[in-house]
């Protein structure tokens, strides 16, 4: 998981369709078969799209799953974007993350299960966290201007970046920890409420008392 405009032309509609298909085409197979049992092919072949087409796209089969990342990465940002300037940023941040790490339905549940299984196919394969860490560290950058705006000149540049990188790690650390257990998708030790403990005490240096106070789990 962006808050860029979607693609707009029909080719480029289609460009993303095919690049989110043979994501979660990659996802599936590295989750049930690992990445290394799984090759380039596997994932064109599932995905319904020809080996030259995967790799117009992407340059390994690890890079395949950054579409499905940066999608979940972008819902979360959108939802803090919506906020009006000079909302404390506390309660800002954790409303957003409790929005976006949600699984009211089914289709949400998946997407939480898929994202564990990618996680824990990652641990015993450097590649695919490496697509996991680039994913993040752009979605930390691209967060930056949306905290600048919500701070609305009230915080200094060095206050923003930290409490981006801070955000971003926060939902980082709440998934990878959560992905080496079996907590459900909702409820305690589930994604929203591991990520809204890691912002609390993230943010705690970075936050006013009040703020801080706003941004504590609900329990």
């Amino acid at each position: 998981m962006s808050t860029e405009p979607p693609p707009t032309s029909l080719t480029e509609r289609r460009k993303a369709a095919t690049q989110l298909d043979i994501a979660h085409a990659a996802a599936e197979l590295f989750a049930t078969r690992g990445p290394e049992a799984t090759t380039a092919e596997d994932i064109a072949r599932r995905a319904g799209v020809a080996l030259r087409t995967f790799y117009r796209y992407f340059r390994s089969k690890q890079d395949a799953v950054g579409p499905l990342l940066t999608v979940g990465a972008g819902h979360w940002r959108a939802l803090l974007a919506d906020k009006p300037p000079g909302t404390a940023l506390g309660p800002a941040l954790r409303d957003a993350v409790e929005q976006a790490l949600a699984a009211p339905d089914p289709q949400a549940r998946e997407a939480l299960l898929r994202t564990r299984g990618l996680l824990r196919a990652a641990a015993d394969d450097p590649a695919l966290r490496a697509v996991w860490y680039r994913v993040n560290q752009e979605s930390e950058e691209l967060l930056v201007p949306v905290v600048a705006r919500l701070a609305d000149g009230r915080r200094d540049l060095l206050d923003v970046r930290l409490v981006a990188a801070a955000a971003t790690d926060a939902i980082r650390i709440a998934l990878e920890v959560w992905s080496g257990t079996e907590a459900a998708t909702e409820g305690p030790g589930s994604p929203a409420d591991l990520a809204v403990c890691c912002l609390r005490r993230l943010l705690s240096g970075t936050v006013t008392a009040e703020d801080e106070d706003d941004a504590s789990p609900r329990h």
